[in-house]
């Protein structure tokens, strides 16, 4: 019992550290969770929350020349001890009409929302030629399969805009730790410029971290374990820089291959665990206060 509570207070502590860290960072902060999965049920996904995208796009492979199938199985993802975990692994497996030798899952969010922080605590894997991604993209594109295309596809892809909270795998040049974040729009997409990222202070296929997205009318910002790393705040905001004004959803998966590297021949599995996903917006942001520090620059000036 006493290990219990000593573990709450550290877990309150620890809240109230990332909501001040938050605070002096982020312009609108967002402090009312509208949406989780806390990963508490053993077995399949809650299929509430859920979608998996496993139709695949015309030519039958992926992009980026990536050489998996996103399937449905259970063995590519499911829920066990409150974790959900996604695992890529080496398999021959045929499904519409095309074998390949790999599978993974890629999961879309049936939830989609406008401005809001996004908290995701998660251990990222880091073998060679995979590239993890836990993303977003516009509820609106038109892309094949997706969970709300039927619906409300009709924008191309980057003109949905795009919001990269977190990749590993496809910046070798960086060290293994490093998590890329990115904004993919239409004056900026594929190799685009608007990248930013950190290192973790721990491995990351080993340890829990939190990878946070704060996007608010006017920035979207990112987040290391409370700690601001990268803002994308154009000074012009058009359909061109900044179509981050419709709601976008959640996407987790994991691509093998392509702009990933190569496989090694040694591979058998690679898996994401992810603790909970939690989003938090307000009825009325609260946008943080200028300092009087600043506030006497400016009068001196």
């Amino acid at each position: 019992m006493i290990s219990m509570k000593i573990k709450l207070y550290k877990s309150l502590f620890l809240f109230a550290l990332t909501s001040q860290i938050t605070l002096a960072q982020v312009d609108v902060v967002y402090k009312d969770l509208v949406w989780s999965d806390e990963f508490n049920t053993d077995g399949a996904l809650n299929v509430n929350n859920w979608f998996h995208q496993i139709q695949l796009p015309a030519g039958g492979s992926w992009y980026n020349n990536e050489v998996q199938h996103y399937t449905n199985l259970s063995s590519n993802s499911y829920v066990q001890a409150g974790v959900l975990n996604l695992v890529a692994q080496k398999e021959n497996y045929t499904n519409q009409g095309v074998t390949k030798e790999y599978t993974s899952a890629r999961l879309n969010s049936k939830f989609a929302f406008k401005y809001g922080r996004v908290d995701i605590k998660a251990k990222i894997p880091v073998a060679a030629g995979t590239w993890p991604a836990i993303w977003m993209l516009g509820k609106n594109v038109n892309e094949d399969g997706g969970y709300f295309d039927s619906t409300e596809g009709t924008v191309n892809w980057p003109a949905c805009g795009e919001i990269d909270i977190l990749e590993h795998g496809i910046t070798r040049s960086h060290p293994i730790n490093y998590i890329q974040s990115a904004l993919h729009t239409p004056s900026s997409h594929g190799e685009t410029i608007n990248v930013g990222g950190a290192v973790a202070n721990s491995d990351i296929d080993r340890n829990y971290h939190i990878y946070s997205m704060n996007w608010s009318p006017n920035a979207i910002s990112f987040l290391l374990d409370g700690v601001l790393y990268y803002t994308y705040n154009p000074s012009i905001k058009d359909a061109e820089t900044w179509p981050y004004v419709d709601e976008q959803y959640i996407l987790l998966n994991i691509a093998l291959g392509g702009v990933a590297g190569e496989i090694p021949s040694d591979f058998s599995e690679s898996r994401m665990q992810i603790d909970y996903i939690r989003v938090y917006q307000n009825n009325s942001p609260t946008k943080k206060m200028e300092s009087k520090v600043s506030k006497k620059s400016k009068s001196v000036k």
